[in-house]
This record gives C-alpha cells, structure tokens and sequence, in this order.
C-alpha cells in the first residue's frame, strides 16, 4: 500500500450511513457513543427509556459489516439519575445478545485522572466499562502485542511458590494461573489484566467527551494487525481513526456532526481520505 493507511469518513445518521458498508468488511470497531441524556446539543440526548431501542439498529448494522473474527469494543456507562444507576446498559447487553452478539469480555478502564466529587450516596466515578462483543467465538487476538513488564511481582511471588504450585498443569476451577506456574519464572513480560489504566483526556477542546488515544490503540494492537481496518461509528474528533492510522491501519469513521467530520476531514492528508455525505 505504499505506507498509505486509507481513512473513509462518512457524514450523517449512524443507523443509515452503516447499510452502506459491505458484510463482513470490518476487522475491529471501538466507539463511545452518546450516553443516555447527554450531549443534547450534538447527539440529541437520548433518554434513558429510548436509549436501548435507538442502539439496536445501530448493532445490527454492526454485527454485519464486522467480519467473523473481530471484535466490537463498545466505551459505555450508566448514568446516575436521583440518586440511582439506570440499568440501560444492563438492558442493551442482553438485548444484543438476543440479536446474535456473543459477549465475550468486560474490560474496566480506570480513570487516573478523575474529576473529584462529592455526592450524598456514592463517590466519585473513576472507571468507564469496554464491553467486548464477538460474532463467533473464534476471533482474532494477538495478546502478545499488549504484554507488560513483570516487575517486582516474579521476584517477590514467583519466587515463593510450593510445590503443588510448580507442578499443578491446569486450574480445578478454571482460574488462577492454569498451566504450570513455574514457567513464568524469569520472565520479563507478562499478560495484562482487564483493567486498563489511563488518564482522561483533559486538555482536547475539539471534543466535550474525547477518550485518550492510548484507549483505541490499546485495543487496536490487541485485535487487529497492520492494513486490517478499524471502525468508529460515532467518531467525534477521530481518536480512534487516527490511532489507527499511526498503527497501520485503514479506518472507517461516522459522525452526524458536520463540525467533527469536518475537523477530521482537515486532519488528514487529501491522498489517504474518502469522503462520503
């Protein structure tokens, strides 16, 4: 491809804009869509009760155009009203299931840098939830890509382990370690965990609710490997497309919003962008 990674950008309704994408095209979607009651002035605000019936379509859509293999990264959160979580996302998730999603995972992104905050019942939220969605169970995941340093764990942990725990080749209860233990001992790298630690994005003004781009790039190389194609179907100013134009990656973004997907559209050299309205 000649180190050109081609970004489509679409202007218009996510529901419409997606029926004109192929079947099974699309490698790996991240997104965060408007969350119920919020963001009126762009996304009309959405109400709690309409909330689920508005997505649906939009996952719909979403189960065609993503290929067999990949993934469907979903950055949503419930809002409080009152005094008490709504259960929307509750709802969405088994809905989506009933539409053929198999959920295969919960990640936890944990804000480093939350706003601080006092309510009369609860505090301050510090987390958002990355629903991992698949259309089969066998889908592509490179977990290697994501590896961690070890750290003082190996030394401190490892290092102690019995006997029953160096020969043990697999876990009774499926959790734990599982293989032989004794093998991660002089390793340098290990497997993260599903929570991932990140501060939020402060200091973007071209977006009220802009995730870091360490978020989709995370999920990007965990998924998906170079020329394979992202999606945002709710792409604001294009984090996640341009996460994965550093990564080698084409994209695919969609925004109603003619002031996002035109700051997109100046962002990126005229060779490597397609444009659709």
């Amino acid at each position: 491809m000649n180190g050109l990674w081609i970004m489509d950008i679409y202007l218009g309704d996510a529901r419409f804009v997606l029926q004109k994408i192929g079947d099974n095209t699309v490698d790996l979607i991240v997104t965060s869509p408007p969350y119920a009651d919020q963001r009126k002035n762009t996304y009309g605000g959405i109400s709690v009760d309409e909330y689920v019936d508005w997505f649906l379509p939009i996952s719909k859509e979403l189960l065609r155009v993503l290929k067999p293999t990949g993934t469907f990264i979903l950055n949503i959160k419930e809002r409080v009203l009152n005094g008490e979580r709504s259960t929307y996302v509750i709802e969405l998730i088994l809905k989506m299931k009933k539409q053929g999603w198999i959920w295969t995972e919960e990640f936890i992104w944990h804000k480093k840098n939350c706003y601080p905050g006092k309510w009369p019942n609860r505090f301050r939220d510090a987390w958002e939830r990355l629903l991992q969605f698949n259309k089969t169970k066998q889908f592509n995941m490179y977990q290697e890509a994501v590896m961690v340093p070890i750290g003082d764990w190996a030394k401190k942990r490892l290092k102690k382990l019995s006997e029953t725990d160096k020969a043990r080749d697999s876990s009774k209860v499926g959790s734990g370690f599982g293989k032989n233990i004794s093998n991660w001992l002089g390793r340098e790298m290990a497997y993260p965990t599903n929570v991932v630690y990140l501060a939020t994005e402060c200091a973007n003004r071209k977006h009220s609710a802009a995730f870091p781009e360490e978020l989709p790039s995370w999920f990007i190389k965990l998924f998906t490997r170079e020329n394979d194609v992202v999606m945002d179907p709710f792409m604001g100013s294009g984090t996640t497309l341009f996460a994965a134009q550093k990564l080698r990656r084409n994209s695919i973004g969609i925004d109603i919003v003619e002031e996002y997907f035109e700051m997109v559209k100046q962002s990126v050299q005229p060779m490597q962008l397609c444009l659709f309205d």
